[in-house]
């Protein structure tokens, strides 16, 4: 929601969903309106399309720019004439948590209707959904000391390898979408299919898919094997959340505060919080 000044003032009204292409662009398709501040009449409504550059799923500042159009007029409620806009700025965003920004954006705009031009800022909060990283609890004192497996002689098998692979992307960032490329962060999926594929094993881009891949074992902390590929959700519905296993109760996985290892333990502070949404295995290795 923002306010758009010309001669007159407009309160504007923008509601979209987001989407990463490629790099450090992602589009915004969205819905528009707009309404005359005070008792002069008019309106407008229509939809548009944004791109967007350097904006990620952490603090900081993107670039954006704008096309929107649709109807309304500047004297009425009766939406009679045609209207297009084009709008160009920047933004910033803050994470107070991991699913969950709110910012602020300053744009120039201008307006066909009535020849309009001027500045634009608003305020707006976004919800990340999706196949990352769900939200997580504080982490623990014990949770701060795990400290990488490093591998300290060559791997010895396949599985040690994709281990080895996604142990050095540990310190990435976590990025919604982020599949490691030119440097840059992973999701929870995008690691998956990261360490594997630099192995020769293609994997779906979605953890909703990446856990139908493989073969189906048992539930159980005595039957994992290095390599396996966890499952979590939130709720116990669809899978939300991927992780890999290192051995030894411990996993590697992109979360909240990047690529980390964590442990799964029913008796452990934080590893509680994972195993009680721990829903599954998938071995996608050969035995």
């Amino acid at each position: 929601m923002g306010r758009f000044w010309d001669s007159s003032e407009w309160t504007t009204y923008r509601l979209g969903l987001n989407q990463r292409l490629s790099g450090v662009f992602a589009v915004q398709l969205h819905g528009d309106g707009a309404r005359r501040v005070g008792t002069e009449p008019g309106s407008l409504a229509g939809i548009g399309a944004d791109l967007t550059a350097f904006r990620g799923q952490r603090n900081g500042p993107y670039l954006v720019a704008g096309l929107s159009g649709g109807m309304g007029s500047e004297t009425s409620s009766s939406f009679s004439d045609p209207w297009g806009s084009w709008s160009a700025g920047g933004g910033y965003d803050l994470f107070p948590l991991s699913f969950l920004s709110v910012g602020a954006e300053a744009r120039w705009r201008k307006l066909s209707l009535g020849g309009r031009d001027g500045p634009e800022l608003a305020l707006g909060f976004s919800i990340h959904m999706g196949g990352g990283s769900p939200p997580q609890r504080l982490s623990t004192p014990e949770a701060e000391s795990l400290q990488p497996l490093a591998p300290q002689l060559e791997p010895a098998t396949l599985a040690d390898s994709v281990i080895a692979t996604a142990t050095a992307a540990m310190g990435r960032p976590y990025e919604y979408g982020g599949t490691g490329d030119n440097g840059e962060g992973f999701d929870c999926s995008g690691l998956i299919q990261y360490a594997y594929g630099k192995h020769g094993i293609s994997l779906p881009r979605r953890s909703t898919d990446q856990a139908k891949a493989g073969a189906k074992v048992q539930r159980s902390l005595q039957k994992l094997k290095p390599g396996d590929l966890l499952t979590f959700s939130n709720r116990g519905g669809p899978v939300t959340h991927v992780g890999l296993y290192m051995g030894s109760g411990r996993f590697i996985h992109s979360a909240t505060r990047g690529v980390q290892v964590s442990t799964l333990s029913a008796d452990d502070p934080y590893g509680r919080w994972w195993y009680a949404r721990w829903v599954g295995v998938r071995r996608l290795l050969a035995e």
